[in-house]
């Protein structure tokens, strides 16, 4: 017992003899280590602090509600997305099976005649680079 009252407080546990909170009192029971708690109705308000937890409960299950059917909503807005890309992928690649289609049909020929062309201007600048350092 000499060793517990060094310690800060023998039937406490080391713990202040007044230390509560607002509503509650303990007072030490002669001849025991057992503490006796007393409520004091009139300072706790447990009746408001559980009708304002439910409240919150209820706020946060709204909550987790709208947060539900705004996912939803999403996931229905990202399903139709998906398949409006993949309705255009396939058109681009139907497009570009016709034109492969239409140019292995008419011929290669026009394809032939832009690389002449081009190589016809480039031969021409280059002629006109080397008259002009003259």
């Amino acid at each position: 017992m000499a060793a517990n009252s060094s310690r800060g407080g023998s039937l406490y546990g080391g713990a202040a003899p007044y230390r509560s909170r607002e509503g509650l009192s303990t007072r030490p029971v002669a001849g025991s280590d057992e503490i006796q708690l007393r409520i004091d109705p009139m300072q706790a308000d447990f009746d408001d602090e559980i009708s304002g937890l439910r409240s919150q409960v209820r706020q946060l299950r709204n909550v987790a509600q709208e947060i539900g059917t705004e996912a939803k909503f999403q996931k229905d807005f990202l399903d139709k997305l998906q398949m409006t890309v993949i309705k255009a992928q396939a058109g681009v690649k139907n497009n570009i099976r016709k034109l492969n289609r239409s140019i292995i049909k008419n011929g290669g020929s026009h394809v032939v005649h832009v690389v002449l062309f081009a190589l016809f201007c480039f031969f021409v600048v280059y002629m006109w680079s080397k008259l002009s350092r003259r």
